[in-house]
């Protein structure tokens, strides 16, 4: 059976820059407080012990999640978490996610355990402190395309409907329909009945998007403790009312993140900032806020505001602006005693370009940890690898190279004919050194023979390849469907599958084994065995 390891830089799934971030290169140093460790923690908690060390700023937080969590029914571990967090000796682990239907791909499950188990890691390491893990809702996304479906085993699922505004107060009607064609899907026996009633209690039973997320996730993970926030918040938004202002009057974070972008230079750069990385916001709305002529202007709208009525207009209703993806991560860390973010490495990327935007602003920048990545496999998966003489290594590979190195393992000759061209290439060289006694149109018919020949071998290397496919072509459609079946469109299964086809199969065990398997601070991919 394949039991090799599969390290996140050797995967070739992730950036140039996550991967030097993860081999900690030298030159990205700047760009990052602390490197994820477990002894580096200890130092974290100082940092934001000393930083977030408001009592008033920790009562707004506990009593604003008390508020968004009304008419939920809790666990008794998330109440004492959201108690813990007026202590001073506590400390939260995030992790961001949008309102995804239906939670989206199987990583919005990573992302969460990965963030639960983090916690409980710090807290044997430093039993003297509390770590609550927290799951930021990205209600105020405005981007309804990108959360509106999800795939069931080789069906979308998707809610036709139209938005402009924050996806989080969107009304929940028109799920109904949805929900039909997924419980049709599901079919029957008590793993499907769940899914049913779990979707049905989610989204047809709460007015919008933000309530359905809350008690979606919460039935997933309320047992581990998972604290849920919901940034679009008046009294958390009266917090950051300073940065606000500060981001409206100096535009530090433009300044900031475009000199970080120039250490960036030779990565691709995952996010540009705004002159003004600010949304206004209204239940149907969300547009930028930029400057002309000294007027604060809506964009796509007729709203203008001179410099003293926009200020005015922070310190009266604080919940109409709302951060970019540029200042929402210093949005989460000035209300939040928050040590660590877990993201993806689309995520981790954006944050290095951030430091420098919270020194100015005199913020603490968090840990930043790559969240975990798992590939689920059946058993019978796991016992069709062995038979073909797969490792875990080979299933992730390119599929034309797999298909080409199996051919090449499977047949019973060398399929390489790199000697027989260098031997070629040889006995050439010993007439172009007569070519070059005699006139220039011999030393042309030379070259052109040698070519020639050269493409000649090029092409018998081709045909033989292929006639070995052929010969092998049962074991190497076998090795292909395997592939296609881990890595559907030849990408992470945890970028399309939903968690429903695995709990259909395998029930809450499936969510129990991840809890037990990923590792937040091993960066290797987990392969877990159904």
């Amino acid at each position: 059976m394949p039991t090799d390891c599969i390290s996140y830089q050797k995967s070739g799934y992730f950036s140039k820059l996550i991967v030097d971030y993860l081999e900690q290169k030298p030159e990205l140093k700047a760009l990052y407080n602390r490197f994820p460790t477990l002894e580096n923690f200890r130092l974290q908690i100082a940092e934001k012990e000393l930083e977030y060390n408001n009592n008033a700023n920790r009562n707004t937080l506990v009593h604003s999640l008390e508020q968004q969590y009304q008419g939920f029914v809790i666990s008794e571990v998330t109440q004492n978490n959201l108690k813990l967090l007026s202590d001073t000796k506590t400390f939260t682990v995030t992790t961001g996610h949008q309102l995804n239907l239906f939670s989206g791909p199987l990583y919005f499950l990573y992302k969460i355990v990965s963030t639960i188990n983090l916690c409980k890691e710090l807290k044997q390491a430093y039993p003297d402190y509390n770590f609550v893990p927290i799951y930021w809702m990205a209600t105020e996304d405005h981007d309804f395309a990108e959360i509106n479906y999800f795939h069931f085993k080789h069906a979308k699922m998707q809610w036709l409907r139209e938005s402009n505004g924050p996806v989080g107060r969107l009304s929940t009607a028109g799920l109904e329909e949805v929900y039909e064609v997924f419980a049709q899907e599901l079919g029957l026996g008590d793993n499907a009945n769940y899914l049913k009633s779990l979707f049905e209690e989610s989204y047809l039973k709460h007015s919008n998007l933000a309530d359905a997320t809350r008690y979606l996730a919460n039935e997933l993970f309320g047992n581990q403790g998972l604290v849920i926030i919901d940034g679009d918040d008046k009294a958390l938004k009266q917090l950051f009312v300073p940065y606000v202002k500060q981001e409206l009057l100096q535009q530090t974070a433009f300044e900031k993140v475009n000199q970080t972008n120039e250490i960036l230079k030779d990565y691709t750069i995952q996010v540009n900032p705004r002159e003004i990385n600010l949304f206004y916001i209204e239940d149907n709305l969300r547009e930028r806020i930029v400057l002309e002529d000294g007027l604060y202007k809506v964009n796509q709208t007729n709203l203008v505001f001179t410099q003293e009525e926009i200020l005015a207009l922070v310190d009266s209703n604080p919940e109409k602006f709302s951060p970019n993806v540029i200042l929402r991560p210093l949005y989460q860390e000035v209300i939040l005693p928050n040590l660590c973010y877990i993201g993806g490495g689309g995520e981790i990327a954006y944050w290095l370009q951030l430091k420098t935007n919270f020194e100015a602003n005199k913020i603490s920048f968090p840990v930043l940890l790559v969240r975990n990545s798992a590939l689920l496999a059946t058993e019978k998966q796991w016992h069709k690898a062995d038979k073909l003489g797969l490792s875990w290594a080979d299933l992730f590979s390119n599929q034309q190279e797999l298909f080409n190195r199996k051919t090449q393992e499977f047949s019973q000759f060398n399929l390489d004919f790199t000697a027989q061209k260098e031997y070629l290439k040889q006995q050439f060289a010993d007439l172009h050194q007569i070519a070059l006694q005699t006139d220039s149109s011999f030393g042309k018919a030379v070259k052109a023979q040698e070519v020639k020949q050269l493409k000649g071998l090029d092409n018998l290397e081709k045909r033989l390849l292929k006639a070995e496919k052929r010969q092998h072509a049962d074991a190497l459609e076998r090795i292909i469907q395997l592939q296609n079946e881990l890595f559907p469109n030849q990408s992470l299964q945890e970028r399309r599958n939903n968690f429903s086809e695995f709990y259909l199969e395998f029930g809450h065990e499936f969510i129990d084994k991840l809890h037990d398997n990923l590792k937040p601070l091993a960066s290797n991919f987990t392969i877990l065995v159904l």
